[in-house]
């Protein structure tokens, strides 16, 4: 098939991509940028002009989701167009969606009937809830996770409320996680020829990710609270006051303690009883940060980056979003990426967060117009000219 790839990693998997919003193409761009032959799947239905989900077409929201894919339309309700879809699912290996769990069985395009299709189809689903249970018919969003999830009872400073998480965590991780679990069953077919069905959910997602705080409470039986810019356990960790600005100070055991301490000019809080010790540290938290910050109130983010760090001491800067793509170690690493395209369009976007040496990923290709790639696509999957005709004038695609 020539279209550009992204990579080599992945270019022998072919991925149908009936997903909207966020969560889903967060999981079938890992297969778009590590070259798969990504085929996004628009309801012919939808509104071919400026406004998608996700935000206009070549908004940044949209053009970060659906980067290195190829895109066609496709009218599922029109039982032609489900015959198209399944002449598709017979040569792909992976199917993502995110419908509600009703939806895809109305429509005929659940995992059962698929797999009777192709017994090697990797089904992958996020939903809101879960596949089955009291809630999965609910529609989800990502705050909605965060709050039942119990991130929201955690962020923010004590006694001012829930707080969310400035990104959409939820939505992100399941997107993840779907991409991861979709992979791991890739690499089992190989075992047993089979495929199978993988289900994730922004709720199951983001109970994951509470990680240690959760464990808390199931081991220790301790609920977590607001701890506002302290760490939970591990104190001295939080942002400081210097003199033109703030930083993040981090510290885990006594060693790095008694180094901050030095660093700040302060040895004599390393002696003082109140905070001796780790728990010390952690009851007497605000007379402990009051201490430290009437420190690095007397001198500049600069000056303390590079004292504490050249200390042992983790320590840095609180960036707004264009001060941390100018640092010099972000440039370094290179995840701010062009993405070439036929418009001449400034298109730079977050790339990849991890490399691989021999086939690494790139921007390949901007997202698709509106069915661009329909006739291309329906002629790789072996329609022919006539039947590609007769699908359009029937408005199948």
């Amino acid at each position: 098939m020539s279209f550009p790839r992204a990579s080599q990693a992945l270019s022998r998997f072919t991925v149908l991509d009936l997903t909207r919003i966020r969560s889903g193409p967060t999981a079938v761009r890992q297969f778009a940028d590590w070259g798969a032959n990504v085929i996004k799947i628009d309801a012919l239905s939808d509104d071919a002009g400026s406004e998608q989900p996700g935000g206009p077409r070549q908004g940044s929201d949209f053009q970060n989701l659906h980067r290195n894919k190829r895109g066609m339309t496709l009218n599922l309700k029109d039982p032609r167009g489900l015959a198209v879809f399944k002449r598709l699912v017979d040569k792909a290996d992976v199917v993502v969606e995110n419908f509600r769990p009703d939806v895809k069985a109305r429509l005929g395009i659940d995992y059962e009937s698929l797999k009777a299709i192709n017994p090697g189809i990797v089904y992958g689903s996020i939903s809101g809830f879960g596949q089955d249970g009291p809630y999965h018919k609910r529609p989800g969003f990502d705050q909605i996770a965060q709050g039942m999830g119990g991130l929201m009872s955690i962020t923010g400073a004590p006694d001012q409320g829930p707080m969310r998480v400035g990104i959409p965590i939820a939505d992100l991780t399941a997107g993840l996680f779907c991409a991861l679990g979709i992979l791991t069953a890739l690499l089992e077919r190989d075992v047993s020829g089979q495929g199978q069905w993988v289900q994730t959910s922004l709720l199951q997602a983001q109970i994951f990710m509470l990680d240690f705080q959760a464990s808390r409470w199931l081991m220790e039986g301790e609920v977590p609270q607001q701890a506002g810019n302290n760490h939970p356990t591990s104190i001295p960790t939080g942002v400081f006051r210097t003199s033109d600005g703030y930083i993040n100070i981090a510290t885990t055991g006594g060693k790095i303690w008694e180094r901050c301490a030095q660093a700040i000019g302060a040895p004599e809080l390393i002696s003082n009883a109140d905070y001796a010790t780790g728990p010390a540290r952690s009851k007497n938290r605000d007379a402990l940060n009051a201490e430290i910050e009437r420190r690095t109130e007397q001198n500049t983010t600069a000056y303390w980056v590079e004292t504490l760090n050249a200390a042992g001491v983790p320590c840095g800067p609180i960036y707004s979003i264009d001060q941390m793509f100018d640092d010099a170690q972000v440039r370094h690493l290179g995840l701010a990426q062009d993405v070439p395209n036929d418009q001449n369009r400034k298109i730079t976007l977050v790339g990849q967060p991890f490399t691989l040496s021999r086939t690494p990923s790139k921007m390949a290709i901007r997202p698709p117009e509106f069915g661009e790639n329909t006739e291309d696509v329906l002629a790789e999957f072996g329609f022919s000219a006539d039947e590609i005709a007769a699908l359009k004038d029937a408005k199948v695609v």
